[in-house]
């Protein structure tokens, strides 16, 4: 017999310990904030786990949590100037609120959920500025990475205040079964007030409108089938759908925040608080409203500014 050939009676064993090797080490590397978007329910009618809501459901999910993962700003309007550069470390504290709540993790969500980040901002000329800021979902393998561009169309005035747009990016990073981009414009207000020689305070608010789009690849919404399924090639890939997907540009909402930063020689810091008004929308299956809570978080900030 042939070193590479296989009994037949030998080989059935090997497919079932090869598929619960495969279903312990998926299990083993679900972290607790890991999202499970079949839990959502399934959107394909007469197939396993079917709910009519599925599609509104993962829709309610994607804005929430879009909403949470672009409600930090931890800068004002004013840019770093040409020559300037900011490196932070940041930690926001996320509350998506009660009521239709459709953040389904691998264990309970705990509220309010923690998102640090390290955020580098860096001026370039004619009052523009760029910076990337690499967040970490606490409790999960997943991150954000987010790029921005802004640009001061006033700033460094006596007795004006500075004014700045920025245009925003984010992506959530190593989800599994679908993917999330939220991107955004917003517009700033803000002042910066000298205490001493060495020593700034810059007090700012500002409205961001924040666009959120998703799509999935094909999810298993029967994930707990039997070995015995798992080895019937008839079973192995039934159940496999996928959610409808959102489009940015039908999927919108308004943020509103406020924070102050403090900087005294090359120390930075600051705080922020941002509310999120995520608003309503109508099921085209159900025919249902379906409101999705505010999303609230409380934002610092600690660091250097050169």
């Amino acid at each position: 017999m042939s070193a590479t050939s296989v009994s037949p009676m030998v080989a059935p064993t090997l497919r079932a310990f090869g598929l619960a090797t495969a279903l312990v080490s998926v299990s083993a590397l679900a972290d607790p904030y890991d999202i499970h978007i079949y839990q959502l329910g399934n959107p394909q009618e007469n197939a396993t786990g079917y709910t009519p809501r599925a599609d509104a459901n993962f829709r309610v999910f994607a804005r929430q949590y879009a909403a949470g993962m672009t409600s930090v700003n931890l800068a004002p309007p004013e840019t770093l100037g040409h020559s300037g550069m900011s490196f932070t470390a940041e930690l926001s504290v996320i509350d998506f609120g009660g009521g239709d709540n459709q953040i389904k993790t691998e264990g309970t969500l705990h509220q309010p959920m923690l998102l640090p980040s390290i955020h580098i901002r860096k001026g370039l000329p004619f009052s523009f500025e760029i910076g990337a800021r690499g967040g970490w979902v606490e409790k999960s393998r997943m991150g954000t990475a987010t790029l921005e561009l802004k640009w001061a169309l006033n700033e460094g005035f006596a007795y004006l205040p500075d004014i700045g747009v920025r245009g925003n990016i984010t992506k959530l990073l190593n989800s599994r079964d679908f993917d999330l981009t939220a991107g955004g414009l917003d517009i700033g207000l803000g002042k910066q007030f000298a205490i001493g020689g060495m020593v700034t305070l810059t007090p700012y608010v500002g409205w961001n409108l924040v666009f959120v789009g998703a799509s999935t690849s094909n999810v298993d919404f029967n994930p707990k089938r039997s070995l015995a399924q798992g080895d019937t090639p008839a079973e192995q890939y039934k159940d496999f759908y996928v959610f409808s997907s959102l489009f940015a540009g039908a999927n919108s909402h308004n943020r509103f925040y406020g924070g102050i930063r403090f900087i005294g020689g090359v120390l930075q810091l600051g705080g922020e608080i941002s509310y999120s008004a995520v608003g309503t929308f109508k099921d085209g299956k159900t025919g249902e409203n379906r409101t999705v809570a505010p999303v609230i978080a409380y934002n610092s900030t600690v660091g250097f500014d050169f």
